[in-house]
């Protein structure tokens, strides 16, 4: 094992425990082993959340709003809907929602609960999430992301079809729920029978009892809103740091999964790491070096596990570790308090988060990396000592944990508000800056945000939504840029094509990554879609290809390396994006058949639907530098980007851009760009562009 130098040891412990491990260790192997055959009522019972269910139904039923502070893993998220739904909560047609952060959780917890009644998912126990949604009639507990609820209030403001809604892991900010609940509290003063839950794993509960108490009196008996801690189930977790700072924490990553593998006790190990990319390399480095194990040696099985993989891909790191191997899971954060899987043992942290972070001076949003909390950390930790006493390496020192934020930044603090208020005013709360956060967003951000909106005609001079544009972009499903996009496709009789792009921009993972390939032959492959006007015409001609040629086969994705799943789910999100142009009159029309298969027909018709790209997306235009380094400096504010390396443009030249989103690792990357010519920004937002030649 490589040098560590202890830390903390986790809640519970203590430092000299060598006998009580090795007793701990034997027994809890014999419960766990026997833990996955007992019934499932059986296994429900043994959850710590079981002891305290009478005392929640009783304060569901007293109060307005319930405050339920247990660790991840305690049951909350699965069993207090099933606790509620027996109670009779869910009769008369009314229904039980519980909402996640992630459409990950949202999914796999739905299916969990499913089969713990003892029903089809989507009958009883269902699920929302964008482009995705598996209920029914009949069902009576209904999974969802926040942000899907908050854009049911926009079709039923006072949320009548339900009786309780659970807002689920309320400690993670997220940008939705903090939106939630301020528009829920709108709500219950409308609506006293609403009975409303908030659960969080972390003891941040008393400023969410501030927020939602009503009681002006000092009559405690008057109170609108109580608190229940419950017990979680945590063992000891002994916490290892690096002796020094390391340089490079994706490699040292690997080494110490090697370490554990061939230097621990059996034990699956779990992995935090901050995006697909590094995931994707973590777990392929494993799978390559795991074959230089001796033959005898315990066999190693690497996982994903992130927010744009399958539902069946997602599903497998649940499933039981096959005998004989280790299970190593590399996750996002998402595992921290999301989802909870069994068997882990050791967890390694490297120290680091995937953040979307607005600036309001460039009204750009970008995914920065950035360390994580003191909280987070601790969560992570927690993450080990579930089933037996675990371990947690930390890829960091301890004077840099000493060093960390208590706990993270809300996200409504870093976020870009343009979706948010666009659906608010929808809502007609007009005066969003009197709005009640739980926690105001900072002045620049709305007002960057209320700018952007009144850029794109989506509100007018006294900031009311505009009719139709601005009612109908805060319709749509996506961002209020694309939204524009797809709503002026009518005007650039491209509505076809525009619709197939903005699939393609809303799925991940469009290509895919063997390993084994040489990357000159994966180049030259997709070097065959690609077209110099950028990469939304190229995700064009994939997608094209695709249900054409490729008669939407599995097989044709294989041969061109392209991921069958994520096509697939473009395939889907195109017929949903489609039904909101027929119920917005928007005509579906092809530039393509309509310029002709001509050589000067296809220039027309890609020159069509570049300037309809640029119609939503002129606030992201750039300018490539003279110098000729490669870089780009934006339009408005001067800020330097660079062409992501997985973009057809990065080693091509350039001068002017609209790009759909920016990437920050040690520098800042323009991804997914389209060329155009300067005089169409004042063409098409004169409002914002003037065009000196």
């Amino acid at each position: 094992m490589a040098f560590w130098k202890p830390g903390t040891v986790a809640p519970g412990s203590t430092v000299d425990r060598d006998n009580e491990k090795e007793a701990g260790e034997s027994i809890m192997a014999v419960a766990n082993q026997s833990y996955r055959y007992l019934s499932i009522q059986q296994q429900r019972e043994r959850l710590p959340i079981f002891k305290s269910r009478k005392e929640l139904l009783y304060l569901v039923e007293k109060y307005q709003t319930v405050i339920v502070v247990g660790q991840t893993g305690c049951g909350k998220t699965t069993q207090l809907p099933q606790y509620l739904e027996e109670a009779g909560w869910a009769e008369e047609g009314r229904k039980i929602a519980c909402t996640q952060p992630r459409r990950v959780a949202a999914t796999t917890v739905a299916g969990r609960v499913a089969e713990e009644i003892g029903c089809n998912l989507g009958d009883k126990v269902g699920y929302t999430i964008r482009f995705e949604d598996v209920t029914s009639q009949n069902t009576r507990i209904k999974y969802m992301t926040d942000g899907m609820l908050f854009r049911e209030t926009l079709i039923d403001p006072l949320l009548m079809d339900y009786s309780v809604i659970m807002i689920d892991e309320a400690h993670e900010r997220s940008l939705y729920t903090d939106i939630l609940l301020g528009v829920l509290k709108k709500i219950q003063k409308k609506r006293p029978d609403l009975r409303l839950i908030i659960s969080s794993a972390t003891l941040d509960a008393e400023e969410f009892q501030d927020f939602f108490n009503t009681n002006t009196s000092k009559d405690k008996f008057k109170d609108t809103c109580s608190i229940i801690s419950l017990e979680g189930r945590m063992y000891p977790v002994d916490i290892l740091y690096t002796v020094e700072p390391v340089n490079d924490y994706v490699e040292k990553t690997i080494q110490t999964v090697f370490d554990i593998h061939t230097k621990e006790p059996e034990g699956d190990v779990l992995v935090f790491m901050t995006g697909r990319e590094e995931i994707d390399k973590v777990v392929n480095e494993i799978s390559e070096r795991a074959s230089t194990l001796p033959r005898n040696a315990l066999g190693i099985t690497p996982l994903p596990i992130y927010a744009g993989l399958s539902t069946e891909e997602q599903a497998q790191i649940f499933e039981p570790t096959q005998e004989g191997f280790r299970k190593v899971i590399v996750a996002t954060n998402i595992a921290e308090a999301s989802i909870t899987i069994d068997g882990v043992v050791y967890v390694i942290d490297c120290g680091f988060v995937k953040l979307r972070a607005y600036n309001p001076k460039t009204g750009m949003e970008s995914l920065t990396v950035a360390p994580i909390s003191k909280a987070s950390a601790k969560q992570r930790a927690g993450r080990a000592g579930r089933l037996k006493p675990g371990k947690t390496f930390r890829l960091y020192t301890e004077q840099s944990f000493m060093e960390l934020r208590d706990s993270s930044v809300p996200e409504i603090q870093r976020s870009n508000l343009a979706p948010v208020i666009l659906q608010l005013k929808a809502l007609g709360i007009d005066n969003v800056l009197r709005f009640n956060f739980l926690t105001p967003p900072p002045v620049e951000m709305m007002i960057r945000s209320l700018e952007l909106l009144y850029s794109l005609n989506a509100l007018d001079n006294v900031g009311r939504l505009t009719i139709p544009l601005g009612v109908q972009l805060a319709e749509f499903p996506v961002d209020p840029l694309l939204g524009k996009v797809l709503l002026a496709s009518a005007e650039f009789h491209c509505s076809e094509e525009i619709l197939s792009i903005a699939a393609m921009l809303t799925v991940q993972n469009v290509y895919v990554q063997p390993n084994r390939v040489p990357k000159d032959v994966l180049t030259d492959e997709r070097r065959k879609f690609w077209v110099e006007e950028g990469d939304h015409m190229s995700l064009l001609n994939i997608y094209n290809a695709f249900t054409t040629r490729g008669k939407l086969s599995g097989k044709w994705c294989h041969e061109h390396y392209f991921n069958f799943k994520a096509l697939s789910r473009a395939v889907s999100i195109r017929g949903q994006l489609k039904k909101y142009l027929a119920r917005f009159n928007i005509p579906l029309e092809s530039c393509l058949q309509r310029h002709g298969k001509t050589a000067t027909g296809r220039v027309e018709a890609t020159r069509q639907i570049r300037r309809c790209i640029t119609s939503g997306y002129f606030s992201q235009a750039a300018k490539a530098d003279v110098d000729g380094s490669g870089r780009f400096r934006t339009i408005r504010d001067n800020v330097v980007l660079n062409v992501h390396p997985s973009s057809v443009l990065f080693s091509r030249n350039a001068k002017y851009v609209v790009f759909h989103e920016v990437i920050e690792t040690n520098q800042a990357y323009m991804r997914d760009i389209t060329v155009i010519e300067p005089e169409w920004l004042s063409e098409l937002a004169p409002h914002f562009y003037e065009y000196k030649k």
